[in-house]
């Protein structure tokens, strides 16, 4: 058997993970951003260096705090400011680029509520992130209903349940994040991979029957 035959052979045997490695690398043509962003998501690398400066500015009112981050990290997908449809950026990051997404505004908020040993907790939803502290009004967004995980950075208690939240909302907010805001070369790269990948291996194919014969 030539090289290009066992080429062959392998890109036919493969061709369902070599669809997903393209789409992997057409969305993060560096993965491991992906593995730093799923590890951040359940132990947040809380930094009250990166926001001492930012912490001395505010008052010890988490309420005002959380406000006055709120509005000095104006909101902004992720493929907008890191060029990634995911990304969960350290709080130094966060406050370099001046903005972000839910993850990176609550980072930085939680680091401050540490850097004034304000107690508070993490929760995260299918859909978003958020901190909780004392005497916070929920939202339909932000409620023990929608969260899935919880981390309390003072006990260390982390708690998973099943969040009740319609599929519609999931689809609706992952889809604004993940299509609407992705540039186009990538949409172009995702579009025109799959059709293309299915031409190589069908021409390959149909090259080894010719052979055969």
């Amino acid at each position: 058997m030539n090289l290009w035959a066992r080429i062959g052979k392998i890109y036919r045997r493969w061709f369902i993970l070599i669809v997903l490695l393209w789409v992997l690398l057409v969305l993060y043509p560096n993965p491991a951003n992906l593995v730093i962003s799923i590890k951040r998501v359940f132990a947040p690398e809380i930094d009250t260096a990166a926001v001492t400066q930012l912490a001395s500015e505010l008052s010890d009112d988490p309420a005002d705090i959380e406000s006055e981050v709120l509005e000095r990290i104006p909101y902004r997908y992720d493929w907008e400011v890191h060029n990634m449809p995911w990304y969960f950026p350290s709080a130094e990051e966060t406050l370099e680029r001046g903005t972000g997404d839910c993850k990176a505004r609550a980072l930085v908020l939680a680091s401050v509520l540490e850097a004034k040993d304000i107690p508070y907790s993490i929760n995260v939803s299918i859909t978003h992130m958020w901190v909780d502290y004392e005497g916070k009004t929920g939202s339909s967004s932000e409620n023990s209903d929608v969260s899935y995980y919880r981390q309390d950075p003072e006990t260390g208690e982390r708690t998973f349940k099943f969040p009740s939240i319609s599929i519609t909302e999931i689809v609706s907010v992952w889809w604004e994040g993940f299509w609407s805001y992705m540039p186009v070369l990538q949409k172009v790269l995702l579009v025109a991979g799959l059709p293309m990948l299915l031409i190589v291996r069908f021409t390959w194919l149909k090259k080894r029957r010719v052979v055969e014969q």
